[in-house]
C-alpha cells in the first residue's frame, strides 16, 4: 500500500515542521498505530493463518520476557501483542515488537504468501515500515531481518544498506554478514566496544572470504594488516589503482583496525575506557565503506 501524501503533511513540510534529526528514546503513537495497519494489511485478521501468526509472535515475545501473556485481559494474540505495543513505555520492548512482526512478514508470510491473500505484500510491508520510520523522524530501519539504528540517511542509504544487501545476497560473505548485523545490534545497545570489535571482525571475515574463494594462502589468525597487504599482492585492486591511489593501503591500514585496536581491542588498564557514541558511529560507516569497497573490487577481479 502506497502512503499518500495527504494535505496536512504537505502543509508540515511546506512549513519547516519537519524535522531532519533522528530521535532512538521514542516510538510516536502515530507511529505505532502506523505499525500496525501495516500488520494487518499483511497477515491479516479472523482467518486461521493470521491467528496463528499472532500465536507464534506471542508466545516468543512472553518467553523473553518470562511471562504467560503480554496482557492477561486480552481477548486473543493479537489483541494482547498490539494493546501491550501501544501502552509499553520501554522503546527497546516497542522495538523488539515491531522486529518480530516484520520479521514474521518478511519470513513466514513472504514463503507461504498464497495463504496471506491481504492488501500488501512482504516487500510493500517492509518499504512502508521504513518509509514510516523516517516520516516519524525515528532512526531505525529494517534491513536484513533486523532493525539497525541509523544516525545519517545519507549514510545508510549510500553506504550502509548497499552493503548489507551485498553481503547477504552472497553465500560467501553471510558470516561477515552476521558480524556487520552483530555492530549495529551492539550500537543500538550502546556497546560500543563491542560495536567496534564486531566491525574489525567482518572487515577481517571479507578478506578471507575472498582468500578461500581465489586459494589465496593465509593464516586463520592473521589480522587485518596481513590480509591487506595479500589482497594488494594479489592485485585484488588494480595496479594502475594503487599508483593513482597511493593512499589506499594507509586508508584501508589505518581506517577500521586502528579505529578498533586503539579504542577497543586491547586491555584498558586500570582506567576504564568509555567509547563516545560519534566515535563508534564513524567505526560502522568506515567499516561500511570499506567493506563496500573491497565487494566491488572483488566483483570486477579477474585473476
Amino acid at each position: 500500500m502506497s502512503i499518500i501524501d495527504v494535505f496536512s503533511k504537505r502543509q508540515k513540510k511546506y512549513r519547516g515542521e519537519v524535522s531532519d534529526v533522528y530521535q532512538y528514546d521514542k516510538i510516536p503513537n502515530t507511529l505505532r498505530v502506523q505499525l500496525i495497519h501495516i500488520v494487518r494489511d499483511t497477515i491479516g485478521v479472523n482467518t486461521h493463518n493470521s491467528y496463528e501468526a499472532y500465536r507464534q509472535i506471542h508466545k516468543v515475545l512472553c518467553k523473553e520476557y518470562g511471562v504467560f501473556s503480554l496482557l492477561p485481559s486480552a481477548r486473543d494474540d493479537f489483541e494482547a501483542i498490539y494493546d501491550f505495543f501501544l501502552k509499553e513505555k520501554d522503546v527497546e520492548r516497542c522495538l523488539d515488537v515491531i522486529e518480530l512482526s516484520i520479521r514474521y512478514i518478511d519470513g513466514y508470510v513472504r514463503k507461504n504468501y498464497y495463504q496471506f491473500p491481504q492488501m500488501q505484500s512482504p516487500d510493500d510491508a517492509i518499504e512502508e515500515l521504513n518509509l514510516r520510520f523516517k516520516e516519524s523522524s525515528v532512526g531505525f530501519q529494517y534491513v536484513s531481518g533486523e532493525l539497525i539504528r541509523v544516525d545519517s540517511q545519507f549514510l545508510h542509504s549510500n553506504v550502509a544498506k548497499p552493503v548489507l544487501n551485498l553481503l547477504g545476497s552472497e553465500e560467501m560473505y553471510l558470516g561477515a554478514n552476521d558480524e556487520f548485523l552483530s555492530a549495529f545490534e551492539h550500537y543500538r545497545h550502546k556497546r560500543y566496544k563491542e560495536s567496534m570489535n564486531e566491525c574489525l571482525k567482518s572487515f577481517e571475515s571479507v578478506m578471507k572470504a575472498i582468500h578461500d574463494k581465489y586459494t589465496w594462502p593465509y593464516g586463520k589468525g592473521d589480522a587485518a594488516q596481513k590480509l591487506i597487504n595479500s589482497c594488494l599482492a594479489n592485485q585484488l585492486i588494480p595496479d594502475y589503482l594503487q599508483t593513482q591511489f597511493s593512499s589506499i593501503k594507509g586508508l584501508l591500514e589505518s581506517g577500521t583496525p586502528t579505529v578498533r585496536n586503539k579504542e577497543s581491542g586491547h586491555g584498558q588498564g586500570a582506567e576504564i575506557k568509555s567509547i563516545p557514541e560519534h566515535f563508534a558511529s564513524y567505526a560502522l560507516h568506515l567499516t561500511a565503506t570499506n567493506l563496500l569497497f573491497l565487494i566491488e573490487c572483488e566483483k570486477k577481479f579477474t585473476p
